[in-house]
């Protein structure tokens, strides 16, 4: 429902009622676009209809009295919407008995069971939005497996299968340009020449070369670019391998002749 009557501009409020009790309660707010989707939604309308029109209890409001501020309603006894309209005058025999024998042939469970199959397959989709939509065979109705599942339904209450999807990204992030990578090969540059530079001292050279760039306000930025790249390079320096064979050592004897291995002075100056 998503029209509301000419000249009543409090309509909007009891459409949208009917909307959050009928449509979202079983659909969802997922969004469905393409054929299919709605070949789904249709499944899902199709055996909806039936079990609320054959088998879902209502009421009917009887009638209504005010007496100043209080108002008093009563209703009739609550039966399905079918049982109405095979008790009305109004309607042709040919009509009651078609009714008829659409409620005998019909099964409630068998109704149930396909809604919920209708709603697992529009679940699904809502998961596969976005780049990974493709396109699959309708979800079966499996009688047995939906009945096995009722005995522990009662414990976790009712989940429609269509309400509270994880939410699952499927378009890539889009890849910011950083304020320093034109300048990351110059900045590399300096931290190679000299490994102990502050990252204040790399943001006054910045800040020299374009201040309309760089500020003061920037020193956080350089200051996480910096350990970022020298935690790479002293990565790349322990996996070369190269580092041990280039410390100095005091003596053949203190180079580990024994077993292999460093003293404890030359480590430690290589610690160092």
């Amino acid at each position: 429902m998503t029209r509301s009557r000419a000249y009543r501009k409090n309509d909007q409020a009891w459409v949208e009622q009917k909307n959050g009790a009928i449509v979202r309660r079983l659909v969802g707010y997922g969004r469905f676009v393409g054929a299919e989707a709605t070949a789904a939604l249709a499944r899902l309308y199709e055996v909806v209809r039936l079990h609320g029109n054959l088998f879902q209890p209502s009421f009917k409001l009887r009638e209504k009295t005010r007496i100043g501020a209080r108002v008093i309603k009563r209703y009739h006894p609550p039966v399905p919407p079918v049982a109405r309209v095979l008790a009305h005058s109004g309607v042709a025999e040919a009509d009651k008995e078609r009714l008829q024998a659409m409620l005998e042939r019909a099964d409630p469970v068998i109704l149930f069971a396909g809604i919920r199959a209708a709603q697992e397959e529009l679940g699904r989709r809502v998961d596969r939005r976005g780049l990974n939509a493709r396109s699959e065979e309708p979800v079966a109705v499996d009688l047995q497996r939906f009945t096995l599942s009722l005995k522990t339904a009662w414990q976790v209450g009712e989940k429609r299968p269509t309400h509270r999807r994880p939410y699952r990204r499927t378009k890539p992030y889009p890849k910011r340009q950083s304020m320093l990578e034109p300048f990351e090969p110059q900045i590399r540059a300096w931290l190679e020449a000299d490994p102990a530079v502050s990252a204040a001292s790399v943001l006054e050279r910045l800040m020299s070369a374009d201040p309309s760039r760089f500020t003061k306000k920037s020193l956080r930025t350089v200051q996480m670019a910096v350990k970022a790249w020298r935690i790479e390079t002293a990565g790349q320096i322990i996996l070369d391998g190269d580092w041990i064979k280039r410390a100095p050592l005091s003596s053949p004897a203190a180079a580990g002749e024994d077993n292999g291995h460093l003293s404890a002075q030359n480590f430690g100056n290589i610690r160092g």
